[in-house]
């Protein structure tokens, strides 16, 4: 009896399999009849989903904002910072006076200049003598970031701070026979510095500020001491 019980479940799930498998294929063919998709194909197309689910199984991906990151974790920062080094760079050089500060503000004028020293050359005077590079003025002459300049009084008053590109600021503190109407002269320590430099040149020069015809010893260091003024001393021509 037992032999005869396991002979007809072997029966029954036969049959249960058969007509599972006949469903299936009627399933289908209705598709196929209805979609115009082979079975063939749909065959294809299951197998094809099922590898791309295995693969998403096998390597998860969250989002595309992920795989974008992940594909370049290092290039980014090393723009970044190729681009704050240049600015850096840009930012570090130094910029020229006449580049600094709008002049056009300010009333310009042609003039001759031309240079001189403190020596027997330029004054009649030598090491020693009493009046030895002092200026009309009283005060030292000076090549600094506002230099001692000679002028024509009734043109430049003494104490008018001129700025001659080229040159920088050039304050007016001294006179001279030959200095007279459109001329100017711009202090040198040595000759050939006064050659090498400058020599003679018409040049548009900015009135900055007009003196009152007195200029002290105080206010010419003042003026070289100012923090604002500072930054443009390693470019000065000596």
């Amino acid at each position: 009896m037992r032999g005869v019980k396991i002979v007809v479940n072997l029966k029954t799930i036969s049959r249960r399999v058969l007509m599972s498998g006949l469903f299936v294929m009627a399933l289908f063919t209705t598709f196929s009849t209805f979609s115009g998709v082979s079975a063939a194909e749909l065959k294809q197309w299951a197998l094809s989903n099922t590898e791309s689910s295995l693969k998403e199984q096998l390597y998860p991906v969250k989002d595309n904002k992920f795989k974008e990151s992940s594909l370049q974790p290092k290039s980014l920062p090393v723009i970044q910072l190729e681009e704050q080094s240049k600015s850096q760079v840009v930012e570090s050089e130094p910029v020229s006076l006449e580049e600094a500060i709008d002049w056009s503000q300010y009333p310009s004028h042609t003039v001759v200049a031309t240079g001189y020293t403190a020596g027997y050359e330029s004054t009649g005077k030598n090491p020693g003598h009493p009046g030895y590079g002092i200026t009309f003025s009283g005060v030292e002459v000076k090549r600094d970031l506002y230099s001692t300049i000679a002028a024509d009084p009734n043109v430049y008053p003494i104490g008018t701070i001129l700025f001659i590109p080229g040159y920088g600021y050039g304050v007016v503190a001294d006179t001279g026979s030959a200095i007279k109407g459109n001329k100017i002269d711009l202090y040198y320590d040595t000759v050939t510095e006064v050659f090498n430099e400058w020599g003679k040149q018409e040049v548009e020069v900015y009135l900055v500020k007009e003196g009152d015809g007195s200029l002290t010893e105080e206010e010419l260091i003042s003026m070289n001491e100012d923090d604002a003024v500072q930054v443009f001393r390693n470019q000065m021509n000596h």
